[in-house]
C-alpha cells in the first residue's frame, strides 16, 4: 500500500518535470503546444505512462505530436536523470489524453438535449 503512495508521489514528480522539459529543452516544434495531464506509474516505478492533451483537434497534428514526443524520450528521460533523485529513471510510454474531447462531447450532448426540450 506504501508503494501505492509512493507511485502517485513520484508520478506528480514527473508529471511536473517533463511539463518544464517539453517548455524549456526539447526545440522540437512539433511538440509545441504539447501539455502532460497525467502520469501513472507502475508499482515498482519502472514505467510511466504520460498522458498528453494538444490545443489542435487535427489528426495530422496529433499524429505529429506523438512521432515528436517519440523522438524526444531519450532527451527528456536524460534530464529526468538530472533532475530527480531517483535509482532509475522509468521507462516513458506517451499517450494522448482523450478524456477532454470526451468531456467536450458529452457537453455538446447535454445542450443539444436541452435545446430540444
Amino acid at each position: 500500500m506504501t508503494s501505492h503512495f509512493r507511485a502517485d508521489r513520484v508520478g506528480m514528480e514527473i508529471k511536473r518535470e517533463v511539463n518544464e522539459i517539453l517548455q524549456k529543452k526539447v526545440r522540437d516544434p512539433r511538440v509545441q503546444g504539447v501539455t502532460i495531464t497525467d502520469v501513472q506509474m507502475l508499482g515498482d516505478l519502472s514505467m510511466a505512462k504520460v498522458y498528453y492533451s494538444l490545443i489542435s483537434d487535427l489528426a495530422s497534428d496529433n499524429q505529429k505530436a506523438q512521432i515528436g514526443l517519440d523522438k524526444a524520450k531519450g532527451t527528456i528521460k536524460r534530464e529526468l536523470g538530472r533532475n530527480l533523485k531517483m535509482y532509475k529513471i522509468p521507462d516513458l510510454t506517451f499517450i494522448k489524453d482523450e478524456s477532454i474531447e470526451y468531456g467536450n462531447k458529452i457537453d455538446q450532448m447535454l445542450r443539444e438535449l436541452e435545446q430540444k426540450d
